[in-house]
């Protein structure tokens, strides 16, 4: 009993003490700036502004990736290829001896896909994450093999026609030619990708 009188008494003093404590700060404060007046009541209502409502980012990121990545099987090279006893292809405003120059082996092949086997939409598929990896990793030159259509029924070849047209459709895609004979020939195309920041 005697210990809960001494703790109750040490509660009151602590109260006491934080009491004269607030009163000399707001004293103190007081002192520092001087006579105040309260401000009058002003009549209005705030009202905290409506949230904004959310947008779905990524949804979007994900349709504007889409939209770039949308080769169509049905693009006409045919205008656009030009054909000098090898096959070759530059973007406007490339220089016309790019396409000598990549054909001479003035870049490096320093990647290469080989779309052998896979079915029109998988190649599409694996042949613009190639790109967009080679030049994200900055490299300049890359083999693209799409093979002779020895395989294919009337040994016609399928996937060539159609890797041409989507490399004309990919934006960094600066030229391509026809490969030497020793690097697939009419099997595979060499081809120029544009600096990262370029495209």
């Amino acid at each position: 009993m005697a210990q809960a009188r001494e703790q109750a008494a040490a509660e009151a003093a602590r109260r006491a003490q934080a009491e004269r404590q607030a009163r000399a700060e707001q004293t103190l404060f007081a002192r520092a700036v001087g006579p105040t007046q309260p401000l009058r009541a002003h009549g209005r209502v705030l009202h905290t502004p409506a949230a904004t409502p959310p947008e779905p980012r990524q949804r979007q990121i994900d349709e504007q990736a889409v939209l770039r990545e949308s080769l169509s099987d049905e693009f006409d090279t045919s205008t656009l290829l030009h054909v000098d006893g090898d096959l070759s292809y530059s973007r406007p405003g490339v220089g016309p001896d790019v396409t000598a120059k990549l054909r001479r082996g003035h870049w490096a092949v320093q990647r290469q896909i080989d779309l052998h086997g896979l079915r029109t939409d998988e190649a599409r598929e694996a042949l613009g994450q190639f790109l967009r990896e080679a030049q994200r990793a900055g490299v300049r030159c890359v083999r693209v093999v799409h093979g002779k259509g020895l395989g294919s029924p009337g040994r016609t070849p399928v996937l060539k026609a159609k890797v041409h047209g989507w490399l004309i459709q990919k934006k960094e895609v600066l030229a391509f030619v026809q490969a030497k004979p020793l690097e697939g020939g009419a099997g595979a195309v060499l081809v120029l990708l544009a600096s990262p920041g370029r495209t």
